[in-house]
């Protein structure tokens, strides 16, 4: 299997085409980069800034280049050495505009009986034998299921409602609209009764994202015909793998796949929670939030944990937060509302069990599922793998709702089952309520320190020390080299900077506090917690524009789900916070604010290079998101797929052909730092196969992480506010291997033996060395 030393993700979009990325290749060469990463490229939704709305397997989009621009780019990247690796989206298809979908418009012309109604997970006799399409708005529904807005066209071969057009089945195109309607395979239901009574799979709670069955081999075929050209005419040479967890068996897919691609390069978009284990799949790892949440937690300073516990208790009234009983409400509240359909679907797949007999499932299952999905502690197991997650979700719904421990223990035989088909569900659906219920909900209303509010870590979780990190990179060398390393990406809620930014305030939880206190008084009296994490976000992104930030707030504070809402907005207190937002932009407030960055600066530009340092260096392969070689300062999606200013990014990269020295612009430090590992990686990997840990002695030991990779060695700053308190490293020193070796951002040259760090990293925050005597 050829695998890359690196990556760097580009999102290919109608403004971005793949003839655009193959003109790009070039100077990512010159970066260091060893393979093209694309975002999804097959036909989807027109319009769609992303591609996971694929609506059409059988080719790439024109709109981003089509097969001529996929060609180009594999051609370009021929011609660098260079690999290309894209993003895939099995699990399922767009139908926001079902004539855009050929599949889902045979489905509704043809229903239960067509030939593509295997592809798709309906229910169908959950729904009367009809599919519910929830897309009628509140002023055209009628509780006697009347449509407003319905219109006969095309000579009875489509339904018109608004902007979206249905087919009629054969036959069934005469009459008034609605006499129409009711002869139809599915039903047009009030936009609410998605919650409840939707009858097929989604991606989460995306009613317009259906699933489809990948599991069957038809449609596995059907769906990777145009990805198996790919290879075979080698114009693609790896594979990652978007929401895993949603296929009915991920494992059996990953083989499929590998089969398919004859062993090819293949990621998986798995989140992993802290302390769990990636399954022996046909895949060489993760796409990095592992990593990502152990980087950010062992540059966080463990003191600031206490004070800004209490800060976050005062806002809330004197209420201190327990995580794991704040994610328990925001899961519940996912099963008991968004999802209420999966529940009740998994439901009936209980009933129909053949583990009851004539005794029946018991009244309370549906209680029961949606508390013991509240309860799971990662977002699914892989029965047989992980019963024990499963074992632990029932005791802690025990706990929680000893009212139900008959139906729970009566359910586990059936959960903990891999050949019965509600345990199956079981596992997909598990994962969509933690998706929706922690990352989309929770993350948004827990304020501590919103740098660990990122997909895939635990916000409980502050800090980890050198001590534990190093013992995880020397197990990730052992067990997954080859796994993917990120910082920033397409879905993370806070770009890299941004959270280094953030990272500062563990270091100064007092001068935080004060600058929050003195823009409070900007703010509504209600939402204090919101409001700190959305002035957590204000500061590191800063400076931002205010169509930027005000659109930060409105998606953030509907997400949290407390206040206000996406289906009911609280007009006043979006109203409040959007003012918030304008005060804090200008004078007097934004002296404040540019005050605390001020004071803050030397922290947040160690913070930067040294996150970005161990990404680079540590085991696994790094990925660069698109324009993160520079200041990444994006807020959650879409500001993060904002366009790059590429002739920017030209710029900086020629600067950063220069060694540095004093005086330093951080984003040609940074481009430099990204160039020189990238070209070290690429040029030498041999110099990355093998991670030993360098311990620092002295008086400011603990501000330093290092470690060898086997001729390339990195050295990084922690917590930089407090070590400047201190005086700086002092006689501080790390043993370099004997030998001769150069620090390729400054171009120093050292010899093996004790070095003090004060010489070491009196230019910068951080060295990156080679050997120079192999």
């Amino acid at each position: 299997m050829h695998a890359p030393q690196s990556t760097y993700r580009l999102q290919i979009s109608e403004e971005f085409t793949l003839f655009d990325a193959a003109a790009r290749l070039e100077a990512l060469a010159d970066l260091g980069v060893d393979w093209v990463y694309l975002s999804p490229i097959l036909d989807a939704e027109p319009g769609s800034n992303h591609g996971y709305d694929v609506v059409s397997h059988a080719r790439v989009d024109a709109s981003r280049g089509g097969p001529e621009g996929l060609d180009a780019v594999a051609q370009e990247a021929r011609r660098l050495g260079m690999g290309v690796l894209v993003d895939i989206v099995p699990n399922h298809m767009g139908v926001a505009v079902p004539e855009h979908n050929a599949w889902w418009w045979q489905l509704l012309r043809e229903g239960r009986e067509s030939a593509i109604a295997p592809y798709f997970d309906v229910d169908w006799d959950a729904g009367g034998g009809k599919l519910l399409l929830p897309i009628v708005g509140d002023d055209d529904w009628s509780e006697d299921g009347t449509v407003g807005h319905l219109a006969i066209e095309d000579g009875g071969e489509a339904l018109r409602y608004w902007d979206t057009r249905l087919p009629i089945a054969p036959g069934t195109g005469e009459g008034t609209p609605h006499e129409v309607l009711e002869r139809q395979h599915y039903r047009l239901g009030h936009w609410k009764q998605g919650d409840d009574q939707l009858n097929y799979r989604r991606f989460f709670a995306v009613s317009t994202l259906a699933a489809v069955r990948v599991e069957l081999p038809e449609v596995f075929d059907a769906t990777h015909a145009e990805i198996a050209r790919w290879f075979d005419e080698r114009l693609v040479q790896g594979l990652r793998v978007d929401h895993p967890d949603g296929l009915r068996d991920p494992a059996g897919y990953l083989d499929d796949l590998d089969r398919l691609t004859g062993g090819a390069f293949v990621l998986v978009e798995k989140i992993l929670e802290p302390g769990e284990e990636l399954p022996r799949w046909a895949t060489a790892g993760t796409t990095g939030y592992d990593t990502l949440g152990l980087i950010d937690r062992v540059l966080t300073d463990p003191a600031g944990a206490e004070p800004l516990d209490a800060l976050d208790a005062r806002l809330r009234g004197g209420e201190r937060v327990d995580w794991a009983e704040m994610i328990h409400g925001t899961k519940r509240g996912i099963a008991d509302g968004i999802l209420r359909a999966e529940v009740l679907r998994l439901e009936r797949e209980v009933r129909a069990a053949d583990a009851w007999g004539e005794r029946g499932a018991p009244a309370d299952a549906a209680d029961a599922i949606a508390e013991l999905l509240a309860c799971f502690p990662v977002y699914r197991s892989y029965l047989p793998e992980g019963r024990d997650h499963l074992g632990r979700a029932a005791e802690l719904a025990k706990q929680h709702r000893p009212d139900l421990e008959g139906t729970i223990d009566a359910l586990l035989p059936v959960l903990g089952n891999p050949e019965q088909p509600a345990a199956l569900r079981f596992q997909q659906t598990s994962g969509m309520v933690m998706a929706k219920g922690v990352e989309d909900t929770a993350f948004y209303r827990y304020s501590r320190l919103t740098s660990l509010n990122e997909v895939g870590g635990d916000p409980a979780v502050f800090s980890v020390d050198v001590e534990e990190f190093h013992t995880s990179m020397a197990k990730r060398q052992q067990e997954w080299p080859l796994a993917m390393n990120t910082l920033s990406t397409h879905d993370t809620k806070r770009g890299e900077d941004v959270r280094a930014r953030i990272t500062t305030i563990s270091e100064v939880p007092g001068e935080w506090e004060a600058l929050l206190d003195r823009l409070l008084v900007f703010a509504p009296n209600q939402g204090r917690p919101f409001v700190n994490l959305l002035l957590q976000a204000v500061v590191g992104a800063w400076p931002a524009s205010e169509e930027r930030l005000l659109a930060y707030m409105e998606k953030a504070s509907r997400e949290a789900d407390d206040i206000t809402h996406w289906t009911a907005p609280d007009e006043e207190f979006e109203g409040h916070l959007a003012e918030l937002v304008r005060q804090v932009l200008q004078e007097p407030a934004s002296r404040d604010v540019e005050a605390f960055l001020e004071s803050t600066d030397a922290g947040f530009r160690a913070n930067v290079l040294s996150a970005k340092l161990l990404s680079l260096t540590i085991p696994g392969f790094p990925d660069v998101y698109q324009g993160s070689e520079a200041l990444e300062q994006s807020l959650v999606d879409p500001d993060n797929r904002r366009p790059i200013d590429w002739a920017r990014m030209d710029a900086l990269r020629e600067s950063a052909r220069s060694p540095l020295s004093g005086g330093w612009d951080l984003e040609v430090a940074k481009t430099r730092l990204v160039r020189e590992a990238l070209r070290l990686r690429r040029d030498h990997p041999e110099r990355f196969a093998d991670y030993a840990p360098i311990l620092p002695h002295g008086e400011a030991a603990a501000h330093a992480i290092a470690f060898d990779r086997g001729g390339a060695i990195a050295v990084a700053t922690r917590m930089p506010i407090g070590l400047a308190a201190r005086g700086g490293w002092g006689d501080t020193t790390i043993q370099l291997p004997e030998g001769r070796w150069r620090e390729l951002l400054t171009t120093k040259e050292l010899r093996g033996g004790e070095t003090p760090l004060a010489d070491l990293l009196s230019t910068l925050p951080v060295a990156l060395l080679t050997r120079t005597d192999d």
